[in-house]
């Protein structure tokens, strides 16, 4: 999943058509699909959930 992760913030054009249903993603649940389409809609800023990077 990570590998798949860096993949679409090397090439954002993947996520818009994830968004539009124009591709999907194989041997990925629909819900898991959902979470990613959203974790890029939305801004998360990951330091107010104790996230702090390396």
């Amino acid at each position: 999943m990570m590998k798949f992760i860096q993949y679409l913030q090397e090439n954002p054009a993947f996520i818009q058509l994830l968004k539009d249903k124009k591709i999907s993603l194989v041997g990925v649940t629909s819900l898991q699909q959902k979470a990613i389409v959203e974790a890029y809609e939305n801004n998360v800023c990951l330091g107010s959930l104790g996230w702090r990077p390396l």
